[in-house]
C-alpha cells in the first residue's frame, strides 16, 4: 500500500502554473474529467482572470512538497461551486480527497456544489467521502448536448 502523502494548500504562485498546465493537458485526465485541455494562451488567460478575481478561492495542492494540483472554489449566480483537477500520478493516494477536506474547512459557504461527471468514479468517490450526496433534482436529465451525463453533489452542513 502506498504512503498517503503530506497534502497542505497554498495560493497559487506564478511557478505552479507549468505543472498545472501539464496536469490540465494530460490526455487520460482530459478524459476522465471529460473537460477539454486548454492550449498555452487559452490557460494562462484563464489562469490570470481567476487570480484575478479576489472572490474565487484559489489553492495550489502542495503533496510532499510537489505541486500536485489545484482547487477552486467560486460563486456562480448565487451558489457557491468547487472544482479540483489533480494530476495523475497522485492519483488514488488519498491527495484528492485531503485537499477536498481543506478546502472545505476553509470556504464556510454552505450548500457547497460539485459537479462530476458520471464515469469518473475516484471523484465521486472523494465528495463522498468528504460529506457531499448526490442532489438528483439540481441535475438536467439525461446526457447533455455533448453526451456527456453530469451528476451534482452538494455538501450542506
Amino acid at each position: 500500500m502506498t504512503d498517503v502523502p503530506d497534502v497542505h494548500l497554498r495560493q497559487v504562485e506564478e511557478g505552479d502554473l507549468d505543472t498545472l498546465f501539464e496536469h490540465q493537458a494530460d490526455p487520460l485526465a482530459v478524459q476522465m474529467a471529460a473537460f477539454p485541455a486548454r492550449d498555452r494562451e487559452k490557460f494562462t488567460a484563464h489562469w490570470a482572470r481567476i487570480r484575478g478575481n479576489e472572490a474565487v478561492v484559489t489553492r495550489t495542492v502542495v503533496a510532499d512538497g510537489a505541486v500536485a494540483g489545484n482547487i477552486l472554489s467560486w460563486d456562480d449566480d448565487g451558489r457557491q461551486f468547487l472544482g479540483y483537477w489533480i494530476g495523475r500520478e497522485w492519483w488514488g493516494r488519498g491527495v484528492a480527497t485531503r485537499a477536498l477536506a481543506l478546502l472545505v474547512d476553509e470556504v464556510r459557504v454552505r450548500p457547497l456544489h460539485a459537479h462530476v461527471v458520471a464515469h469518473n468514479t475516484g471523484s465521486i468517490r472523494v465528495l463522498e467521502k468528504c460529506g457531499f450526496q448526490r442532489d438528483r433534482a439540481l441535475e438536467e436529465p439525461g446526457p447533455s448536448d455533448d453526451g456527456v451525463e453530469e451528476l451534482c453533489f452538494v455538501l450542506d452542513g
